[in-house]
């Protein structure tokens, strides 16, 4: 179902979806199939392998090309410019293989760890990739690269992992127009219920779907999104070549995490922003970044570009960093019990953990200090619990003053 004048929250539970049509089902079944019959050779029923074509896949996809208003139609594409993998890092790497070898890739300084990696210890090598890393939350910085280094593709994080920064993703739309680049915009820290890049100009979209999308830390998975049919037509062969495809459970599973993205996202941001506001006020606490407290360097862009049903918001991440060093760090995570101590985010359980121990160790250490990500940052992922209940928890972490 296509319906363009639906809202987030309905199209969460109807956008390109449809019933089974043999039995009339309400959400589609989990094909395990891995093969289909053909009638006769080359003769079929639009499935022939599973790693090629899989409904229950093929559901998801065409859900989450809606949700983030790829434009594409079946006709243009399958799944409208919606691709799933097996993870979020499955994803960036099929991206990736749009582009030549030797090619440059201009990147926001920073990242989630796990892409740092994979671009600087994986592609450098294995592809011959040029990776400029600088800080695209500056509007001029992202021009200036742009017209430096002349790169093939710009990837940016908003809000970026961990330290929160606001990128305005019009200008990394312009900056790539500009010198004819591909645009990609990491969305996974807001989810297309906040903000939908492609909207904004940008060529395509990833999500670690094991995060908001999927919402109970249940699935791994990862998808791309277009709106352009080019690399739509591309990214099928691509994704069908590598075959790092999503399985029919995790389709399944992030499919049904889909349907409440919108209630969830609404509580996160609720809460979130109730958090950053008690933690800015606690003795404890040098400094809270959190997009929605107007101390944030990029709230205006933030209100600007974060929205949920025409007002601000500004999701369920927030960073702090304690007083003290490593020690205060380690004795405050080892006293939350609402809040877990464990990678990831985005579920409807509250996380928290220590990036430069923990999700951002693979990045080395200089480059750790540069962006920040000291032994005093804490990133918390705010979920749906009572928020009164979550403050209680960090009340009682936290030292006294």
């Amino acid at each position: 179902m296509h319906d363009p004048t639906l809202h987030l929250e309905s199209r969460c539970i109807h956008g390109g979806q449809q019933v089974d049509p043999t039995t009339g089902a309400v959400m589609p079944p989990i094909y395990t199939s891995s093969t289909f019959v053909q009638e006769s050779p080359g003769v079929h029923k639009g499935f022939e392998y599973s790693r090629s074509h899989n409904v229950t896949r093929f559901a998801f996809e065409r859900c989450i090309a809606n949700l983030e208003s790829s434009g594409l139609s079946e006709s243009d594409d399958r799944t409208c410019g919606g691709f799933a993998f097996a993870s979020g890092l499955a994803a960036i790497s099929t991206a990736l293989e749009l582009f030549d070898s030797g090619a440059t890739i201009l990147c926001m300084d920073d990242v989630y760890g796990g892409t740092n990696r994979l671009l600087q210890r994986v592609r450098r090598r294995s592809q011959g990739l040029k990776v400029v890393f600088a800080d695209l939350s500056d509007a001029k910085s992202v021009a200036h690269a742009a017209a430096q280094h002349r790169p093939a593709l710009i990837w940016a994080e908003t809000p970026s992992n961990p330290t929160l920064k606001i990128v305005d993703i019009a200008a990394i739309a312009a900056a790539g127009q500009s010198v004819g680049a591909i645009t990609a915009v990491d969305n996974t820290f807001a989810s297309p219920i906040l903000q939908r890049p492609i909207e904004l100009g940008i060529d395509l979209v990833m999500h670690s779907v094991t995060k908001y999308i999927g919402g109970h830390s249940d699935v791994v998975g990862g998808c791309l999104v277009t709106g352009r049919k080019d690399l739509a037509e591309k990214l099928r062969f691509m994704q069908n070549a590598i075959g790092s495809v999503m399985g029919p459970f995790d389709g399944y599973l992030t499919l049904r995490g889909a349907k409440t993205l919108g209630l969830r996202m609404a509580r996160h941001c609720e809460s979130a922003m109730v958090i950053a506001k008690w933690l800015e006020q606690h003795p404890a606490v040098e400094r809270v970044v959190y997009p929605g407290l107007a101390s944030h360097p990029h709230h205006a862009l933030a209100a600007k570009q974060m929205r949920l049903n025409g007002s601000p918001a500004f999701g369920g991440m927030i960073t702090i960093f304690l007083k003290g060093g490593l020690a205060e760090s380690r004795a405050f995570l080892e006293k939350v019990h609402l809040f877990a101590l464990a990678e990831s985010l985005g579920g409807v359980e509250s996380l928290i953990e220590h990036p430069a121990i923990m999700t951002h160790a693979s990045v080395p250490p200089a480059e750790r200090a540069t962006l920040g990500i000291s032994d005093s940052l804490v990133r918390l992922s705010v979920g749906i619990e009572r928020v009164d209940d979550l403050i209680a928890d960090l009340e009682g972490a936290l030292p006294k003053g």
